[in-house]
């Protein structure tokens, strides 16, 4: 699995927000907190957590935390010790699971066998080692039923070669065969046309992707860099 070059989220450049105090913040007050001070941030929903005196904050298919009084931000998962349960993990795989189904099947390019008992999405580089070796063995994950949908992550950014590919691969007459064709290092008509790339590398961004592949179950789970077939379904069925 390869680390991409740059994999700094935007949220995690802030660590603490100073803000005027409130004694009972509610989610009006929190709201009109990150406006003033962190006004690129779109709030989605602001509820009290698990824990007392913190506001949990979902901004897209992320989630952050702050104290009541509206004068800290923190970022992390909320442990239930008693539990041993990851509370913010059961949370983003919701939030992951509803982002991709928002991006939607029209915007992926999928790779479906007859007959289908798991469906996964994997964030994938064209140029990436282990992203064609997880393409090079399809016939195995059809075989095991699982479906395939790839939204593309340029590991080297907007305009990169990786990137110029994704785009000529999307615009291409039959993608399935010029996904495979690229991955299999043959030449492309370098075409452009109205595509999802920019909305797929945002979402990678959201998900925090540090590298690819990167595969997302139906429900959410993440299973990071590559997984051989017999073992995602291992991973998927339990």
């Amino acid at each position: 699995m390869k680390q991409l070059r740059n994999t700094t989220h935007p949220l995690l450049a802030f660590a603490l927000i100073s803000t005027t105090f409130y004694a009972h913040a509610d989610e009006d007050a929190i709201r009109k907190v990150f406006a003033k001070s962190m006004p690129s941030i779109k709030i989605d929903s602001v509820k009290p957590s698990e824990a007392k005196g913190v506001y949990e904050l979902s901004v897209g298919a992320n989630i952050l935390y702050v104290s009541e009084d509206g004068k800290y931000m923190f970022q992390g998962h909320l442990i239930d010790l008693e539990a041993k349960k990851d509370l913010t993990e059961i949370k983003l795989a919701g939030s992951r699971k509803q982002a991709i189904e928002k991006l939607g099947e029209d915007k992926m390019i999928i790779f479906k066998p007859e007959k289908s008992k798991y469906k996964v999405s994997v964030f994938t580089d064209i140029d990436c080692g282990y992203c064609r070796k997880l393409h090079s063995e399809m016939d195995q994950y059809m075989a095991e039923g699982i479906t395939i949908q790839y939204i593309f992550y340029p590991r080297a950014g907007k305009g990169s070669d990786s990137y110029n590919k994704a785009v000529a691969v999307w615009c291409a007459e039959d993608r399935n065969t010029a996904l495979t064709n690229a991955k299999n290092g043959k030449s492309l008509e370098m075409k452009t046309c109205e595509n999802p790339i920019d909305e797929h590398m945002q979402l990678g961004v959201e998900f925090e992707a540090r590298g690819t592949p990167m595969i997302v179950s139906e429900k959410g789970d993440v299973f990071p860099g590559y997984v051989p077939a017999k073992k995602l379904v291992e991973a998927l069925s339990q």
